[in-house]
């Protein structure tokens, strides 16, 4: 399980903030998966006339109330599966991923090329050295 400096360097206000950039029209249903009420999401309709403004809101309003929360990214991820938004689920497990103290014994996701890149922009040189030692 992350700690709490992992979790957030993952869900974090800048990362929602991007997220929101990708969604469409799904956000009112990754909204209500993250139990947000009709009414609260009316508001957030009534509030923006672009739907990437209304999911940037919803986004930052979800993670003001679950910033403590230990799981916020399983969260995340399970609601925007349910959506129908795995790809943007997979990225942040892969960030998730690439942001844990890796083991002398990993099982390696299906998704590694895209974790030495995560690796590499976040100047994780530890976590590199690492999974290139793995990889052999």
């Amino acid at each position: 399980m992350p700690n709490k400096a992992q979790e957030d360097a993952v869900i974090n206000l800048k990362s929602v903030q991007d997220l929101s950039k990708q969604l469409g029209f799904e956000w009112t249903i990754i909204a209500y998966e993250l139990g947000f009420t009709r009414a609260e999401i009316g508001q957030f309709h009534a509030a923006a006339v672009e739907k990437k403004a209304q999911a940037r809101r919803m986004l930052e309003c979800w993670y003001e109330r679950s910033w403590n929360k230990l799981n916020k990214t399983k969260l995340l991820q399970d609601a925007l599966e349910r959506a129908g938004r795995k790809d943007l689920a997979d990225i942040l497990r892969c960030l998730h991923w690439g942001h844990q103290k890796l083991s002398n014994r990993v099982e390696l996701p299906s998704a590694f090329p895209f974790l030495i890149t995560v690796h590499k922009t976040i100047n994780n040189r530890q976590g590199l050295k690492k999974i290139n030692e793995l990889s052999r």
